[in-house]
């Protein structure tokens, strides 16, 4: 079943018409120190029915009982216990408990009135031997729990597959993503879910960010299992070059094979729909340079295409075949038809946008916090990153060092998709704001900051709907404060704060900010809502 039967493209596009002028009240929103950006007065009635609107987890950071009833070891539960790996020794063990406190981040998930619940599966919490050993009853008793509790509150399960937990054995066993061995292994992971979970889930991901993982964990070294050679990093071992191409080749055909069997098998009779997602930054020319202009094109190919291009045309973008050439993996005639067209929606993660320079035709320099070492080579596709421009930064700084407060990016980065992808559906699956370190400790619980940087990346996503763009839902990163990766709990994302002795969980004002947006529905507002037709989801 294809989304294209959810959802009726005579609405979206009465929807998009309806839409096409915008009288809302503008205020100034300042992007950072160069360009000022309007933001505007963002309303709920400004989506239309049916579009889901939702918080965001994963499993490995929040839910913590690392070795609770079956569960195996992933290959984070490793990682961060090696000294140095993670801000501070932090560790993802306890996370904020959710595995136990799941019942009341449910209710707190109600009380904001969302439409739907994103969320991951814990691979070794499932199969902690992976397809050699046995399904953990109590894993899949856990997950089932959640699903129904969140769909007696009328919250519709948003499912991730895989969203960076391993399982460790996969790694010892035959090194994990650098394997083909791997993707019938993901196979039967996914299958697992579909034949536990399926009956009562819709929306299926099948591997969060396979683009970061292969740069984070076999370019940089900084995600397990910590592979890189220089000048990314110094690493006992792994090849920068090389390995990331290997990495993304297995979760690309992981992931075909996986919406292969859910078509013929599942789909049919679940009714469901199954997508990818990646990790998407927005790329701005650093100068009016023509080669600037192309190394921003070359970035997003290189990033956003490398993990879209193939799932829907069946093959790797041509941009990056010119430059890589024979070491970009091939796929064969069979593989091209199996993974081509094989989702049915995209999602986006979107956190900021960047400058690109070019540095095939022009020398490059690495300095600032959002450049990363090797822009000169093949790999980064010859171009290097930055957050500043004749002096001035490209948005407001937060939490992550390379995440800067720019909305315009959400619209130019839909539009990009929209343009690349005719138009395929999309759900933006992560969009989030943490705080500059140095201030969250101010005033934890009043966070006007995220309410603007929600407003402002909601009212750019609106412009680029109005514009044409087929976008089917937004979801805030993150539900609650949870384990950031190697930035440990010192990078705060949500929308409730955790307190890290007690684990109590305490909305902040942005919460708030969220159900009153929420609850002006628009059904509730006669002036703009009445004409407009409502989007017939799942």
């Amino acid at each position: 079943m294809k989304i294209t039967t959810i959802l009726s493209s005579s609405c979206f596009w009465l929807f998009v018409l309806l839409n096409s002028a915008n009288p809302c009240a503008t205020v100034f929103y300042k992007g950072g120190n160069e360009k000022t950006e309007e933001l505007e007065d963002v309303k709920r009635s400004h989506f239309p029915g049916g579009f889901l609107f939702g918080v965001a987890t994963s499993s490995y950071q929040i839910e913590g009982a690392i070795l609770e009833d079956g569960k195996g070891l992933s290959d984070w539960d490793v990682f961060v216990h090696k000294n140095g790996n993670v801000e501070n020794g932090d560790t993802g063990d306890i996370a904020t408990d959710h595995y136990h406190h799941y019942m009341e981040d449910i209710e707190m998930i109600h009380s904001l009135g969302v439409d739907a619940y994103r969320f991951s599966i814990s691979w070794p919490r499932i199969l902690p031997n992976g397809k050699l050993g046995d399904v953990n009853a109590a894993g899949i008793m856990f997950y089932n729990s959640i699903i129904d509790n969140l769909l007696v509150r009328g919250i519709r399960p948003f499912v991730t597959i895989h969203h960076g937990d391993l399982p460790q054995v996969l790694h010892d066993r035959y090194g994990g993503w650098l394997s083909p061995l791997i993707q019938d292994d993901f196979v039967h992971f996914a299958e697992t879910c579909f034949k536990n979970f399926g009956d009562r889930v819709r929306y299926w991901v099948t591997i969060n960010e396979a683009n970061l993982v292969s740069e984070f964990a076999y370019e940089m070294g900084i995600f397990p299992p910590g592979h890189c050679s220089p000048p990314f990093g110094n690493c006992s071992k792994g090849n920068s070059d090389t390995e990331p191409l290997t990495a993304m080749h297995n979760m690309l055909l992981a992931h075909a094979k996986a919406s292969k069997l859910y078509r013929e098998q599942f789909q049919p009779k679940q009714g469901g729909v199954i997508g990818i997602v990646v990790n998407a930054f927005m790329y701005e020319p650093l100068t009016d340079d023509e080669r600037d202009k192309e190394a921003a094109n070359r970035a997003l190919a290189f990033n956003v295409a490398w993990n879209l291009d193939p799932p829907v045309f069946g093959d790797y973008p041509p941009e990056m075949r010119r430059y890589l050439r024979n070491e970009l993996p091939k796929f064969t005639s069979e593989e091209r038809l199996l993974i081509r067209d094989s989702i049915d929606f995209l999602g986006l993660n979107h956190y900021g946008t960047l400058y690109a320079k070019d540095c095939a035709r022009s020398s490059c320099a690495c300095s600032g916090s959002a450049c990363v070492a090797g822009g000169d080579r093949a790999i980064r596709g010859f171009v290097s990153t930055t957050e500043e421009r004749d002096g001035f930064l490209i948005g407001e700084p937060t939490g992550l060092p390379i995440c800067y407060v720019v909305p315009r990016g959400m619209e130019e980065l839909v539009d990009y998709v929209k343009n690349r992808y005719h138009n395929k559906p999309i759900f933006i699956t992560e969009n989030g704001y943490s705080p500059p370190q140095q201030e969250d400790q101010l005033d934890d619980l009043l966070d006007d900051k995220r309410i603007e940087y929600h407003k402002a990346y909601l009212a750019s996503l609106a412009r680029a709907m109005r514009n044409g763009a087929d976008v089917r839902g937004y979801f805030i990163w993150t539900l609650m404060d949870d384990f950031e990766w190697t930035l440990g709990y010192g990078v705060k994302f949500g929308l409730c704060s955790v307190d890290r002795t007690t684990l109590n969980r305490t909305p902040r004002s942005s919460a708030e900010w969220y159900r009153n947006f929420l609850r002006k529905s628009p059904s509730s507002n006669n002036n703009n809502t009445e004409r407009r037709p409502t989007f017939s989801f799942i």
